[in-house]
């Protein structure tokens, strides 16, 4: 019985960013966020949950996405949603205008009981 030595992975580095000396980043990430609304036994959090359920696959779908999150908190009623992208391919999803983002931000804002709809870009970095 001989025991085969295999080949060390070698990994592609991640394209690292900088914001400045000491900060540096690999991914970059696309917030949606709202505030819901308790009422009616908070519809409109299972109406934007539906919907996000609608888009989901095609999100994951983006060239470079290595996570999807949801953030929910029942206290300030927030609804989130994150997506992460590869630092070296988020500059194409940028110029797509982050679709499908436009058609879920409207019918998002259409539901009864959803109010401040925004956006917001931010890098990501494990420590």
């Amino acid at each position: 019985m001989g025991t085969e030595e295999k080949e060390p992975e070698t990994k592609k580095p991640k394209t690292m960013g900088t914001i400045t000396e000491g900060v540096e980043f690999d991914t970059i990430a696309r917030e949606w966020r709202c505030k819901w609304s308790a009422d009616n036994d908070k519809k409109s959090l299972a109406e934007a949950q539906k919907l996000l359920n609608s888009v989901l696959d095609d999100v994951k779908k983006v060239d470079g996405v290595t996570g999807v999150q949801r953030i929910v908190c029942g206290g300030c009623l927030d609804f989130k949603v994150i997506t992460s992208v590869s630092s070296d391919k988020f500059g194409a999803w940028d110029e797509a205008k982050f679709a499908p983002e436009e058609e879920f931000l409207g019918k998002l804002g259409a539901i009864d009981g959803i109010s401040t709809v925004e956006t917001q870009t931010f890098t990501i970095m494990p420590m």
